[in-house]
């Protein structure tokens, strides 16, 4: 599988990852910054979440960590937990200002 095959195929995995308060993946919503995938697979994904004291604060890294590591052609998993910047609705797309009304 090659790294634009891999990210895909990522997204995907984390397209069927929910924050529990908000009927919206946390990819439409915007709390992934970045995924990172080095050339002997090893994925690095920046995320951040929607409240410092958001209540899946210590599950939903975990989460993602969890189903990532899962695909067959993942070395290591590294998720990065960050609040700079800030989440803002600005970072949600179309798709999910949509679903929630936004638009």
């Amino acid at each position: 599988m090659n790294e634009n095959n891999l990210e895909d195929y990522i997204i995907s995995i984390l397209k069927n990852i929910y924050d529990p308060e908000i009927p919206v993946d946390i990819y439409e919503l915007g709390l992934i910054y970045d995924i990172k995938i080095s050339d002997n697979k090893d994925v690095k994904i920046i995320m951040t979440l929607t409240t410092i004291n958001c209540p899946v604060a210590e599950t939903l890294p975990l989460e993602v960590k969890e189903k990532i590591q899962s695909i067959k052609h993942v070395r290591n998993v590294d998720v990065v937990l960050t609040f700079d910047p800030p989440w803002s609705k600005e970072f949600m797309s179309d798709e999910a200002r949509l679903e929630l009304g936004l638009l």
